[in-house]
């Protein structure tokens, strides 16, 4: 069955362009996940791993291994874009489907506002003569124009945007490794990996509560399900791989830049208020250029890179879950010559540009974005591995045990343990919107508008 034909199964038309290959999918996750993405929260984590920074990003790549993973088998039952709100609702029901679209547009909505936000404030230590408002409307102004002129243009930026990624990245490692040999910095260590002084699971997991935001964008692959001209299996391939190469990435340059941080002990004590820890690490390595260069950087891709990519996957849930009229059907909206959900992709620029700018006026903007952003994505990730077990298990009688049982169930305890040691204001405002969730659900469904999903049920492709 084609992929247009399997679309059609489902009650919907093919309407975006099928134009992306497996490497296309595969830069578009680096690229949203960011290659260089602890250069930007490298204090916050260092300070709530108690110095094991490099251990928990390996815990939060295995984590989100396991989620990839549930992704993977549902992308190929239900191959349309939509991400964690199609396959649960497809998977589970449509009201749940509904509840876990509404806590993922938490990451989807807000993360564009979260990256413009870092983006402009760092740009602005770099160039005081431009406000952090004025960074955040040339962002948001640009990556708009871009994702305009269609998914192509996107999937080209994006290629050359991961180059410079990994060339700078590339630098900080042979630079900051030869400095170690040097002696500089406190010389080789597992410390970062495993610290017997200070390790606690409770303290390890909290910390990755905060370190799971660099991986979070992996799943946005698969909100392009149907701008995919490979087989469905190409979009669980792709996201399992870009955790690999990211999740190894993280790791490596995280364990060099901790033994490079000038007081580690006062790092863990009094935080990274500034958050410049990464850049001062880098500066014990190279000097002040490196300092300087590996800032810009960061600016450069969370504020352009990141966000356009951001912006594009949540244009395309807000998409999904307009045609299935549980958002205002102008969200559906497709340009007819551009083939992009053009009214989705304006109001999340708008959205994005009024969080932003609301959000630089207050102190704690980016730790408030940073808990409503990872709480809504690991709540939605516990309702995916619920929606494997229940569409493979219960429904279709799978007995492929480990691919739809066990590994989900792992993952969700992972998940769930993650969550639960997760900051206190993430809970709360997390939970907040969780309840105007079920309200609004409970409206509908007063009104006689119960969540209903086009089309009809399938069978899984394969493993029954």
């Amino acid at each position: 069955m084609s992929e247009d034909a399997e679309l059609a199964r489902y009650g919907y038309k093919q309407e975006l362009r099928r134009s992306l290959g497996f490497r296309d999918l595969l830069v578009y996750g680096l690229i949203f996940m960011v290659p260089i993405a602890p250069f930007g929260i490298f204090g916050s984590v260092f300070q709530g791993s108690g110095g094991m920074i490099a251990l928990a990003y390996a815990i939060g790549m295995v984590a989100m291994l396991f989620t990839a993973w549930s992704y993977a088998q549902m992308s190929k039952a239900f191959p349309i874009a939509g991400s964690v709100y199609t396959y649960a609702g497809r998977g589970i029901g449509a009201p749940v489907g509904f509840l876990a679209g509404w806590m993922i547009l938490l990451d989807y909505v807000l993360v564009p506002s979260l990256l413009y936000l870092i983006a402009g404030i760092a740009m602005n230590s770099l160039v005081p003569a431009v406000s952090v408002w004025l960074w955040l409307v040339i962002f948001v102004v640009l990556n708009t124009a871009v994702n305009y002129l269609g998914i192509e243009m996107t999937a080209k930026v994006n290629r050359v945007m991961l180059v410079a990624q990994l060339v700078i990245l590339a630098i900080f490692l042979v630079i900051g490794v030869v400095a170690l040999v040097q002696g500089k910095g406190h010389g080789f260590s597992f410390k970062p990996v495993f610290d017997s002084a200070t390790f606690s699971w409770g303290l390890v997991f909290g910390a990755v509560s905060i370190a799971v935001l660099s991986f979070l964008g992996f799943d946005g692959i698969s909100t392009l399900a149907e701008e995919n001209r490979d087989s469905a299996k190409a979009i669980g391939r792709s996201m399992v791989a870009a955790l690999l190469v990211t999740g190894v990435l993280f790791i490596v340059q995280t364990w060099v830049a901790a033994l490079l941080v000038p007081d580690p002990a006062g790092l863990i004590a009094n935080g990274d208020s500034g958050g410049t820890a990464f850049y001062d690490a880098a500066r014990v390595a190279g000097g002040g250029w490196l300092a300087v260069l590996t800032a810009a950087a960061t600016a450069v891709s969370w504020g352009f890179a990141n966000s356009l990519v951001a912006q594009a996957a949540t244009s395309r849930l807000l998409y999904a879950m307009a045609r299935d009229r549980q958002l205002p059907g102008f969200l559906a909206k497709i340009h007819p010559t551009r083939r992009i959900p053009v009214n989705a992709t304006l109001l999340v620029a708008g959205v994005s540009l009024a969080l932003g700018l609301y959000m630089q006026s207050r102190d704690d903007g980016i730790t408030l974005l940073s808990s409503l952003v990872n709480f809504g994505a690991m709540t939605a990730f516990l309702v995916l591995h619920v929606s494997v077990v229940v569409h493979y298990v219960v429904r279709n009688r799978s007995r492929n045990w480990w691919a739809h049982l066990i590994a989900p169930a792992i993952g969700f305890a992972i998940l769930a343990y993650v969550v639960v040691n997760a900051k206190v204001a993430a809970q709360t405002t997390g939970f907040i919107w969780l309840g105007i969730g079920v309200i609004i659900l409970g409206g509908l469904l007063a009104a006689g508008r119960k969540p209903e999903l086009a089309g009809i049920g399938g069978e899984p492709q394969e493993d029954k």
